[in-house]
């Protein structure tokens, strides 16, 4: 597959990820390189990743615990301090290996660090591929919120092997997967079509698939980098599904979701509020929901719940104003941002789902 060239950074796949590694590090004449891994891809991904290095400059490895639960503040300290007792300057390169906690929090430590240094992402789940890595959105969690803290800056490169995939439990797969569905819904009916069999799809035909919704995201950052407006629409399911993912991760008598688990649940309420408020079709909801409960289940939300979730959207990222703004869909491919919702319309998208 050929590289992805965007404004500000270049996306390299499979095999060509380590050739192009390894003549950017050469051609930059790096100090330092530091290797930022959770336990999990220390143990699965790194040694890979080691054997296609080929420098002579130093490397040393920094390894966080995983987990959405460590992205915080407090993490970034341990990394910072780490990188200032291993002598780490401005010419130090930081490379992340992992999800999108590794690679939203890498990047946020490396933008910030000495007021910025290098760094690359190579994303290790099928989620980070397909969204984490992809648009220079970098950040931490406030307490239970999602990405309040943060910046948009590049990487150098992103390396995506698919590879990586192999290491990937189901559900991790199948919370990728949930990024790459809301890719087809806001972009063309052509894609979204090749996902109505999601039980027969093969690793062959995700190299494909990720490749172009790799695409579909780096061609609406490129028209919108600090979503003024059309970036937006990479937040279909969001708006919900975060305020979701919030509140079971804050609530100890839950279990925790995975972001694509929360945002699956988000898309289905969106699509509900769309039929509802901008015209999409009533059936082609009815279908999404049957495609997405019958492929991921169904996750029990109480109704005595929503108040809770509802209180949750007022710190959504894309509020402006006092209001919460929704993405809608008028139909597949045709996306309307910045639309208001009523709370009993939420309320009565909630008991859509539980029906």
């Amino acid at each position: 597959m050929d590289s992805i060239i965007t404004n500000e950074c270049a996306i390299h796949f499979n095999d060509a990820c380590y050739v192009s590694l390894n003549k950017h590090i050469k051609s930059k004449n790096f100090s330092k390189i530091f290797i930022l891994v959770d336990e999990n891809t220390h143990q699965h991904c790194l040694p890979y990743f080691l054997e296609k290095l080929e420098t002579d400059v130093v490397v040393e490895i920094i390894e966080i615990e995983s987990g959405e639960i460590n992205k915080t503040i407090d993490t970034c300290v341990g990394i910072w301090n780490t990188l200032s007792d291993l002598d780490a300057d401005r010419k130090s390169l930081l490379i992340n290996i992992g999800g999108g906690v590794i690679t939203d929090l890498g990047g946020f430590v490396a933008c910030t660090f000495k007021r910025g240094i290098a760094y690359i992402n190579v994303p290790t789940t099928l989620l980070s591929m397909v969204d984490a890595s992809v648009g220079g959105k970098t950040g931490v969690d406030l307490g239970h919120l999602k990405n309040q803290i943060g910046v948009i800056s590049n990487p150098n490169l992103v390396l995506i092997d698919s590879k990586f995939l192999n290491t990937l439990p189901q559900n991790q797969m199948r919370s990728g997967l949930a990024e790459m569905l809301k890719h087809g819904l806001i972009s063309d009916a052509i894609y979204w079509n090749k996902f109505k069999e999601l039980s027969k799809l093969t690793l062959n035909d995700l190299d494909v698939l990720i490749y172009e919704s790799v695409l579909i995201k780096k061609n609406v950052i490129e028209k919108d980098p600090y979503e003024d407006n059309l970036r937006k629409t990479l937040n279909f399911g969001h708006t919900l599904g975060h305020a979701i993912e919030s509140y079971f991760l804050s609530n100890p008598n839950k279990i925790t979701l995975l972001h694509g688990e929360a945002i699956i649940v988000g898309m289905i309420l969106a699509c509900y509020i769309s039929t509802e408020l901008v015209g999409f079709p009533k059936q082609m909801t009815l279908d999404i929901k049957s495609l997405f409960i019958n492929y991921y289940g169904k996750v029990k939300i109480n109704e005595d719940e929503y108040p809770a979730i509802i209180e949750l959207l007022k710190y959504d990222k894309k509020n402006n104003h006092g209001n919460i703004n929704f993405v809608l869909l008028e139909s597949i491919g045709n996306p309307k941002i910045d639309c208001l919702v009523e709370d009993r319309i939420i309320v009565d998208a909630f008991h859509f789902y539980d029906n």
